[in-house]
């Protein structure tokens, strides 16, 4: 079970993870939290169903990390049309993307400071069938965040960078981006199982 998601009775998974992993993961979800910002709690003593009907942002976010995690609905091209239908679309489906991908990571979170370490500081991670699912969201999220900020893109899925020198300074991102995708697989094996 060592590094890898392994299914569990009752639809879940676990996986083993040594002290170095559960730092990392804990790190890249919290910048991943960061990174998406903050959620619009309601003010005290405003209509907590007017949040319901917020409408959010109609532009695509500018950091090309958050494009890809919020990308528009309409490849608008150059047609007026699908750009207000993109952007329509966006200032309505944006707000709760934003929460659910909050959601996904601070159950990451939540999870890691959950565990009990062992005696080499290490810890098995036991997932129900929906932590498994919000898990996936999140290094689903996590490495495409990565490999937006590496440029891979879905027709290389990363070229070069797998054979990056130790000195090169992007080679921590990539073991990283590589051992979220490795995640990623086997937990994706375990709900199919």
């Amino acid at each position: 079970m060592a590094g890898l998601f392994e299914a569990v009775p009752g639809g879940g998974a676990a996986v083993a993870l040594d002290e170095v992993e559960i730092a990392i993961l804990r790190s890249l979800s919290v910048q991943l939290l960061e990174l998406i910002g903050p959620g619009d709690e309601p003010v005290e003593g405003e209509d907590p169903l007017a949040a319901l009907f917020a409408e959010g942002p109609s532009e695509p976010p500018a950091d090309p990390a958050l494009a890809r995690l919020f990308p528009d609905a309409y490849d608008s091209g150059e047609s007026d049309e699908l750009r207000e239908s993109a952007a329509e679309f966006r200032r309505f489906t944006e707000n709760d993307l934003r929460a659910r991908k909050r959601d996904d990571a601070l159950a990451v979170v939540r999870a890691l400071d959950s565990l009990t370490p062992k005696g080499d500081g290490g810890a098995v991670l036991k997932l129900s069938a929906d932590d498994s699912k919000r898990w996936l969201g999140a290094l689903n999220d996590l490495r495409l965040t990565i490999g937006t900020r590496l440029d891979v893109s879905d027709e290389d899925e990363g070229g070069d960078l797998y054979r990056l020198p130790d000195e090169d300074p992007r080679k921590p991102m990539v073991m990283a981006y590589l051992w979220l995708g490795g995640l990623q697989e086997t937990l994706v094996e375990t709900l199919m199982a």
